[in-house]
């Protein structure tokens, strides 16, 4: 069993995320995993991300306030307890236009691992 304890969750900044505090809670650096890892991410009013696409599933669960994500030719408002897929290959942007934060998981395969070189 792997416990982290969200005081003790690291902290990452992954690029062109604006006005957010990511932290990391099982995978990576917070702990082992083999297929998965989860973050928690807390958006400020005004937070963002840029809109960017991925090869991985994204899986996003509103824990607190409300989070719009567009994919560019859509969007959506999700509010506590709504939940979202972002398919691979599919563009998604995030951003907080409420006036209180937000906080939201994130649920990622983890990158395949590449071979080693002979």
């Amino acid at each position: 069993m792997n416990v982290t304890r969200l005081n003790d969750a690291p902290f990452y900044h992954p690029p062109a995320h604006d006005d957010m505090r990511c932290l990391r809670l099982q995978g990576h650096e917070a702990g082992p995993s083999s297929m998965l890892w989860l973050g928690l991410s807390h958006l400020l009013p005004g937070g963002k991300t840029s809109l960017d696409t991925s090869p991985l599933e994204k899986l996003y669960f509103v824990v607190e306030g409300e989070v719009t994500v567009s994919t560019g030719e859509e969007e959506a408002v999700l509010r506590r307890g709504d939940s979202c897929r972002i398919a691979p290959g599919e563009a998604r942007a995030l951003r907080n236009d409420s006036n209180s934060p937000s906080s939201i998981l994130l649920a990622m395969p983890l990158p395949a691992a590449t071979p080693a070189s002979s």
